[in-house]
C-alpha cells in the first residue's frame, strides 16, 4: 500500500508540471469557458476524473442566466450523467451543454472516463475526456453604421465550426475532503474564419486549468460546514478564484455564500427533497462596475441519484 501511495503522489506531481507547461503555451486571445457558482454540483464539467466518484449513477441539470438586464449576457445550460462500473474502479460520464453569449452560441457533448485507485479511506482517480462542440458566431446579424465609408468584411459572414478537443484530470476524495486538478481544451482550435481577420488577431480555444479542493468540518448537533475553493487559470485572463462556505443542517438543508475574486458575491441554498433528489439555487450580485447595469445572476440546479439496488441505502455525499 505504501508503494502504491508513493507512486500515485509522483503521478500527481507530474500532472501539476504538465498543467503549468500548458498554461505557459496557451494563446493570448482565448475563449473562456462557461462558469457556474454551484460548481461543486458540476465537477464533471471541468474534471473528467470525477466520473463515478459518488458511487451511484447520478444525473445533474444546471441552468444559469447571468447579468439579467444586459442584452446578450451569457445564458448557459448543462446536463450531466455519470456512473461507476467494474466494482466502482471505473467511471463513465456524459455532458450536454449549451452556452450563448451575445452573437455566439456553443453547443456540444463531452464524454468522460475515469480509473480509480483505492487509497486508505479514500480514492484517487485519473480521467480523460473528449468533446465535440458546434461554435456559431452570427456576425452578419450585427447592425453596423450604414453611413460607414467601407463595409467591414469581418462582419460579412457568420462563423460555424465543429470543434474537437480533449482534457484530463486527477481527483482525490474521502468522506470529508476532496482535491482535484484538471485541464480542458488542449487543442488550440481557431474560432474565426480563415479568410476573415482583424490584423493579426486570431481567436482560439485555449487550455483552461482548474484546481479545486474542499473540506467538511463537523460542528455537532447535526451541523456540518462545507468549505470549497475553485481556482481557474487561462492565458490572457486574470486567475480567478471562487471561495465558498455552506452550512449543512441535518444533511437536508444547506445555506451558503460565495465570493468570486473581482467579480461577484453569491448566496445559495440546496435542499434534499428525498434521498435521491436535490434542488439548488444561487443568486449572484456583481461587485464591479457592471452592478449598475444588471439586476444579478440566477442559477438553478436539479440532481437525481439512481439506486438500482433496492436494499442499498444512499449515504450522504458532500462532493
Amino acid at each position: 500500500m505504501r508503494i502504491l501511495t508513493v507512486m500515485t503522489h509522483k503521478i500527481f506531481k507530474g500532472f501539476i508540471v504538465i498543467v503549468v507547461l500548458l498554461l505557459n503555451c496557451a494563446g493570448l486571445f482565448a475563449q473562456q469557458n462557461a462558469l457556474f457558482s454551484q460548481y461543486m454540483f458540476n465537477t464533471l464539467a471541468f474534471n473528467p476524473a470525477y466520473a463515478g466518484s459518488r458511487n451511484v449513477a447520478a444525473a445533474t441539470a444546471l441552468y444559469r442566466n447571468q447579468w439579467v438586464g444586459i442584452e446578450g449576457a451569457p445564458q448557459t445550460g448543462t446536463f450531466t450523467m455519470d456512473a461507476p462500473f467494474a466494482n466502482e474502479r471505473l467511471g463513465l460520464g456524459i455532458q450536454l451543454m449549451s452556452d450563448k453569449v451575445g452573437i455566439t452560441k456553443t453547443t456540444g457533448i463531452v464524454l468522460s472516463g475515469a480509473f480509480r485507485i483505492p487509497i486508505n479511506e479514500g480514492s484517487l482517480s485519473f480521467g480523460l475526456q473528449g468533446s465535440m462542440n458546434n461554435y456559431h458566431a452570427g456576425f452578419s446579424s450585427v447592425n453596423l453604421d450604414p453611413s460607414g465609408p467601407v463595409p467591414d468584411m469581418a462582419f460579412a459572414s457568420d462563423v460555424n465550426k465543429t470543434l474537437y478537443n480533449f482534457g484530463s484530470g486527477a481527483y482525490y476524495r474521502n468522506s470529508r475532503f476532496y482535491a482535484g486538478l484538471s485541464v480542458q481544451d488542449f487543442v488550440r482550435n481557431r474560432l474565426n474564419n480563415d479568410t476573415i481577420g482583424v490584423g493579426d488577431i486570431t481567436a482560439r480555444q485555449s487550455a483552461h486549468a482548474y484546481l479545486a479542493t474542499g473540506y467538511v468540518f463537523p460542528l455537532g448537533f447535526d451541523f456540518n460546514l462545507k468549505t470549497s475553493v475553485l481556482v481557474k487559470g487561462v492565458r490572457g485572463a486574470p486567475v480567478q478564484g471562487d471561495l465558498n462556505a455552506t452550512l449543512w443542517i441535518k444533511e437536508v438543508l444547506a445555506i451558503g455564500a460565495e465570493y468570486r475574486t473581482s467579480a461577484d458575491i453569491s448566496a445559495m441554498m440546496e435542499i434534499k427533497v428525498s434521498p435521491r433528489v436535490s434542488l439548488g439555487y444561487a443568486f449572484d450580485k456583481s461587485i464591479t462596475s457592471l452592478r449598475t447595469y444588471n439586476s444579478g445572476s440566477h442559477e438553478f440546479m436539479l440532481r437525481y441519484e439512481f439506486s438500482f439496488d433496492r436494499d442499498r441505502v444512499l449515504s450522504p455525499r458532500y462532493f
